[in-house]
């Protein structure tokens, strides 16, 4: 059930009330730029992120450079966004301290 994909109604009420992220043009991703202090920051970001992800079974596409977090989230297998991206998003939020 969660990997069932939204429709773009449930996508906009989802993304009313998720602070910081971008919705992409076709609707098919959210992404959101992290920018931490230094290096340790953005990777214990990332660490804590990769455990919430594995225990969702539900992995982001990300980048790391220095202190910068790049990332994108879709459930591939539904073929666009699903509850799980959501929750994700929420919890990198939460870890990211915003």
């Amino acid at each position: 059930m969660a990997r069932e994909k939204m429709d773009r109604q449930a996508v906009a009420a989802a993304m009313a009330e998720l602070d910081g992220w971008a919705l992409a043009e076709d609707a098919a991703s959210i992404s959101r730029t992290f920018t931490f202090r230094n290096f340790s920051e953005a990777f214990a970001f990332m660490t804590r992120s990769a455990l919430a992800a594995e225990k969702l079974d539900h992995h982001p596409d990300w980048s790391n450079v220095y202190k910068t977090v790049e990332v994108k989230l879709n459930t591939h297998d539904a073929g666009g966004l699903t509850a799980l991206d959501f929750d994700l998003a929420r919890k990198m939020n939460r870890f990211a301290g915003t």
